[in-house]
């Protein structure tokens, strides 16, 4: 298996961005279920090669399960999503995250098959893609991935400054209708015969 091909720009290129080439292999399995019998998932993201073409293709087909290669993705990273990056490699295991759909019609085979739309290492794009409805999976991130995006992460992540938060008892009162509230320390004692 080869390795991913990571390539960072030069010193005071900033027209390149730092990039790898992956490929997403997807698999579809056989579940025990009399309504839908497979279901789609992703199975990995790997180095690209070029031996893959440009297409997705079958790698295997059984009764239980078929594999699809689909080549050719660019990761990028930006310095403006740098805390995105940041999110991703401090977590225990940092990862691809895939975003992937279904074909409207069968394309590629005799039914639809996912198709893999991109590929981050972006905590905050997933977030985004999440928010959005779409199907996000992720995969683990080898360590080789892992140690370039640490890298980028040192460069260019700045963590902000945590601001002391006002102490709640400082905080304005405000009523269930959003009005400023009364608070009187006058004790009036209430019900009949009480003036």
């Amino acid at each position: 298996m080869a390795d991913f091909l990571m390539q960072s720009p030069e010193a005071g290129d900033a027209v390149h961005r730092p990039t790898l080439l992956v490929a997403v292999v997807m698999r579809r399995e056989r579940i025990d279920n009399r309504w839908q019998p497979w279901r789609w998932v992703l199975a990995d993201a790997v180095p690209h090669e070029e031996a893959f073409g440009k297409q997705p293709r079958l790698l295997l087909k059984d009764d239980h399960e078929e594999r699809w290669l689909h080549p050719g993705f660019k990761v990028e990273l930006f310095v403006g999503d740098a805390e995105g990056y940041y999110l991703n490699v401090t977590t225990p295991q940092p990862c691809f995250w895939v975003v992937w759909r279904m074909e409207e019609e069968a394309a590629l085979a005799d039914e639809p098959v996912a198709v893999p739309q991109t590929v981050t290492l972006s905590y905050h794009d997933a977030g985004r893609w999440l928010d959005a409805q779409e199907t996000v999976e992720q995969v683990p991130a080898p360590p080789e991935v892992v140690q370039w995006l640490q890298e980028f992460v040192d460069r260019h992540h700045v963590l902000e400054a945590k601001r002391r938060q006002r102490p709640q008892s400082f905080q304005p009162l405000q009523d269930r209708f959003g009005n400023p509230a009364r608070v009187s320390t006058d004790k009036k004692l209430g019900g009949p015969g009480h003036d």
